[in-house]
């Protein structure tokens, strides 16, 4: 019987307005799904006018500007529903899903559907159970002594994927998939006897440690930043007083 990386896997990917979660927005996104390696995999793309103004410094990442997303892109309400339930079906199907820093992408899309749609992520899921694998997870507990940093550009390197328009939600959620094939194929010995659910619920604890180990090199380096241990998807803020 063929390991779970050699078989069905989707990929999911956002490009945004900024890295605050709380705050920016979903400009693009992409799904894809393969299943097997090898086949020509199926692909969903979503281009979103946010309604905010896109920052220059996020254009120079992802080269979507304002008047593209205000001519192309369509309004979010109804994206970040198809993106739900596109997500959804992946759980339902059983279909494990790739998203490279989980927490940024899965918590965008539920902070978009609570501002968009009066709901959140975990109502889509409720019924069924997403079992998500994270690249950069995986990679910094199975090889956590390897230097260096771990962006997909340097996962990609390292594994040897290809990663032809990085910031491509699409180009980029294919080459996370593919990392997670490469990643199981480098560590069978750990990875072939898991499932994806109980690899799920391990890189929860995994990320955990990685979190308090990157807080305490911050906080020996004097740097205040904080680290959210949640994952894949982080908590909502406390109400303000």
């Amino acid at each position: 019987m063929a390991s779970w990386f050699e078989g069905p896997l989707a990929a999911f990917d956002t490009e945004t307005t900024g890295v605050d979660v709380e705050t920016d927005r979903i400009v693009s996104a992409a799904l894809v799904v393969q299943d097997a390696p090898g086949l020509r995999p199926r692909v969903t793309r979503w281009l979103v006018n946010p309604g905010v103004p896109v920052p220059a410094s996020a254009t120079a990442v992802h080269g979507l500007t304002d008047e593209h997303l205000q001519r192309h892109g369509r309004w979010p309400a109804p994206v970040m529903y198809e993106m739900a339930e596109a997500l959804s079906e992946q759980a339902r199907a059983g279909r494990p899903l790739v998203v490279m820093n989980a927490p940024f992408d899965l918590t965008l899309l539920d902070r978009e559907l609570r501002r968009h749609r009066a709901s959140s992520l975990a109502r889509w899921l409720e019924r069924t159970s997403l079992h998500v694998l994270d690249p950069r997870v995986l990679d910094k507990h199975l090889d956590r002594y390897r230097k260096g940093r771990r962006t997909l550009t340097d996962l990609c390197a390292h594994y040897g994927v290809e990663l032809a328009e990085a910031h491509d939600a699409a180009a980029d959620a294919q080459a996370s998939l593919e990392v997670v094939r490469a990643v199981g194929r480098r560590f069978p010995g750990q990875l072939e006897r898991l499932s994806p659910a109980e690899l799920h619920t391990l890189q929860a604890v995994w990320h955990a440690g990685q979190a308090r180990g990157l807080q305490a090199w911050f906080a020996l380096n004097g740097t205040e930043e904080a680290v959210d241990p949640a994952w894949p998807l982080r908590p909502d803020l406390p109400a303000a007083a």
